[in-house]
């Protein structure tokens, strides 16, 4: 233990100072002129990044009727993809493996066992060539492939796993499209939203992403949203960490100062309901900072209902973003994200449900996968059956991950290079 009981006690003390200049019902009521006021249409550069599709309003489910409410969805399939982490070795090679599968609820045996697997390779050395064809593994079940990714000076830990992570998930989701029959759902969003950040943060990057592999791995997400809306088989993406900033950034700039880090904690603002001893006029929540805040309330999931995205990570898909220029056989618009928002007070997570506006354009559709969220939540406090199912079938875990990187330093025979994090934390053991 490096803390004595006084320095916990010191610290803690902190807090109050903090507190203090904090009055968190003005972010009640700011949170409220956010929704009333700026999400009907929300405009950044006379252009609308942020507007409802249908209904703008906020609403709520009680906890026991969404659980033993009817699923709209007869079968539901689910797909992740899990990787070892970027590696890198002492002779130059920086190096990511990624595996993707596909799970279903109810539960399909054969389906469980496909995967697909990419391992992604960056070389200092202009000359080497990793690049492989598919090939083929454990009678058919497994689909697997060395990829190179190109030459950057730096990101080359990023590189690697964004290129290995969504070239296993949009293959396997492509090549499995065929046996999803009422309901597709990504366990994260619909499109390869790492590889559209580039552009934001290094002008090398940008760059990068409009080469031809990037865009090939981006493509598939494309042909996948064209595939379902041919089929008319909905697609969905569960996002269980949101992490997206257009309204607070979009606010910033328009010189209002939001208070929220991200969009996730405005609209965790927005949705948390709060007894009568802490609610304020303007938003969802009570005083959090004071013993008037009352408890909070957890009896109903709380959610928003629809919106179109157009900004950050989502303006490359947007109708008038040119999606890396990759052809799109439909009207633009279709491909664009759309998204809605449900807190769930009991664990006090909120998720986003994103879908292509191609399924949420239509009312019946939209309802039907809000029912069927909302009934996934409140039954498994988290995310949907389905998808759990396949975050367990694609997670290569810490004993597993060091296994396979020693397997790569005795076939490159060269080991990992070692940080002083390996030598204070330990490596895995396996």
């Amino acid at each position: 233990m490096t803390l004595d009981p006084i320095h916990v006690e010191n610290i803690a003390r902190l807090a109050y100072g903090i507190a203090s200049d904090v009055d968190t019902t003005d972010h009640d009521d700011l949170a409220g002129r956010v929704w009333r006021d700026w999400l009907p249409e929300l405009r950044r550069d006379g252009r609308v990044v942020i507007e409802p599709v249908g209904d703008h309003e906020r609403r709520l489910a009680p906890v026991d009727d969404a659980s033993l409410a009817e699923r709209p969805f007869e079968t539901v399939h689910g797909l992740d993809s899990g990787t070892i982490n970027p590696t890198t070795f002492k002779n130059g090679l920086v190096v990511d493996v990624a595996h993707a599968a596909m799970a279903s609820d109810p539960t399909d045996l054969d389906l469980h066992r496909d995967r697909t697997i990419v391992a992604t390779v960056h070389a200092g050395d202009s000359t080497a060539d990793f690049d492989d064809d598919w090939r083929r593994r454990d009678d058919g079940h497994t689909r697997q492939r060395v990829l190179h990714a190109p030459r950057v000076n730096r990101y080359a830990e990023g590189v690697v796993h964004a290129l290995a992570l969504y070239l296993a998930e949009g293959t396997h989701a492509l090549d499995h499209a065929s046996e999803v029959g009422d309901l597709l759902v990504l366990d994260g969003p619909i499109y390869p939203k790492e590889l559209f950040t580039w552009d934001d943060r290094n002008p090398e990057l940008g760059a990068l992403a409009r080469e031809a592999k990037p865009r090939a791995v981006v493509e598939k997400y494309v042909r996948l949203v064209e595939r379902f809306v041919e089929r008319d088989v909905p697609l969905a993406g569960f996002v269980k960490n949101p992490s997206s900033g257009t309204i607070v950034r979009t606010l910033a700039r328009k010189g209002v100062e939001p208070p929220w880090p991200d969009d996730t904690a405005l609209f965790t603002r927005l949705l948390e309901r709060r007894d009568d001893a802490g609610q304020s006029s303007g938003g969802g929540a009570g005083d959090p900072s004071g013993s008037a805040r009352g408890d909070r309330l957890d009896d109903a999931l709380t959610f928003t209902t629809w919106f179109r995205s157009r900004g950050g990570a989502d303006a490359t898909m947007a109708a008038d973003g040119d999606a890396l220029g990759i052809d799109r056989e439909l009207d633009p618009e279709l491909y664009e994200p759309t998204f809605m928002i449900v807190y769930d007070p009991r664990t006090d997570v909120t998720y986003k449900l994103e879908a292509p506006y191609a399924f949420t354009r239509d009312a019946d559709t939209r309802d039907r996968l809000t029912r069927q969220v909302l009934a996934e939540v409140a039954t498994t406090r988290g995310p949907p059956e389905a998808v759990a199912k396949a975050d367990e079938l694609a997670r290569i875990d810490a004993t597993e991950k060091a296994a396979l990187r020693r397997k790569f330093e005795e076939r490159f025979d060269s080991d990992q290079q070692a940080t002083y994090d390996d030598l204070r934390w330990g490596k895995a053991d396996f």
